[in-house]
């Protein structure tokens, strides 16, 4: 099985939907952080992520500038509620697959592999995201959302779910692809292959547009810098693009089939 993210790995070009409804919702509160700040907590549940927003340098310090205190759940709560009715109005614009996402998954299908999915958003956001994308030709076997566990990203228990619906095991026949370091942890706390996708990904922080006339030999040393960051957070194997995806599975295949010899 292949268990996919969504933004940034399978729809939504370099999870632009989020990261533009977190800059919108922090910017409207007075706090102004960069895009790279946006996007380094991203596939976290979102709670989570608004949290690791306050909590860093900047965000803490312009909070406590504004307020004169320290942010609380509630203030938490109250972005967070402005954040998912915002995403809740957008979210279905940015749904349309990542090039090459629907001919991948094809493949992979003929392979008779199944495709599992898990997220940093709500079921209720992704009531919009799964029509739009299956409308596309995009649809994946199942949708599993932290409320559904009541855990999120790094844990391993939305992937778990997915092994639990679709009923594949042990982790080890499972491969986890996304586009940020929580979607690299998610795959190795669970004991599952993870793969880190380079083209259209948070991690790589470029827009189709950005990407597509950035010099080549910048693209080149921003992608060497983004696979590292991939590796050190467990990836298995890092791939240029999700058309690469079928090879990296063949890779693995034989690294356990090398495996399995030298443990007889």
């Amino acid at each position: 099985m292949v268990v996919f993210d969504w933004a940034g790995t399978t729809v939504d070009y370099a999870s632009s939907a989020p990261s533009t409804v977190f800059d919108r919702v922090f910017t409207a509160a007075g706090i102004h952080l960069t895009k790279e700040e946006i996007n380094r907590p991203m596939g976290m549940e979102k709670k989570a992520h608004i949290r690791a927003l306050l909590s860093c340098a900047s965000g803490n310090r312009q909070w406590l500038q504004i307020h004169g205190a320290p942010w609380t759940e509630q203030d938490v709560e109250h972005l967070y509620q402005t954040f998912e009715k915002t995403l809740y109005q957008v979210v279905a614009e940015y749904s349309a697959p990542i090039p090459g996402v629907v001919e991948t998954v094809a493949a992979l299908r003929e392979r008779g592999l199944k495709i599992g999915s898990t997220t940093g958003y709500t079921a209720q956001m992704m009531e919009q995201v799964i029509p739009r994308a299956k409308a596309m030709g995009y649809q994946a076997d199942a949708v599993v959302t932290p409320d559904v566990t009541g855990a999120g990203r790094p844990t391993p228990f939305m992937l778990f779910e997915c092994m639990r619906q679709l009923d594949v095991y042990p982790p080890r026949a499972v491969v986890k692809v996304g586009d940020t370091v929580v979607d690299m942890l998610e795959g190795k706390n669970a004991g599952a292959w993870s793969v880190g996708v380079l083209t259209g990904s948070n991690l790589l922080g470029l827009s189709q547009e950005e990407y597509e006339q950035m010099d080549s030999e910048a693209l080149e040393s921003r992608k060497r810098e983004t696979a590292d960051v991939y590796r050190k957070a467990g990836a298995d194997i890092v791939i240029d693009s999700i058309r690469d995806l079928p090879d990296a599975i063949d890779k693995l295949n034989r690294q356990m089939e090398k495996m399995e010899e030298t443990a007889k």
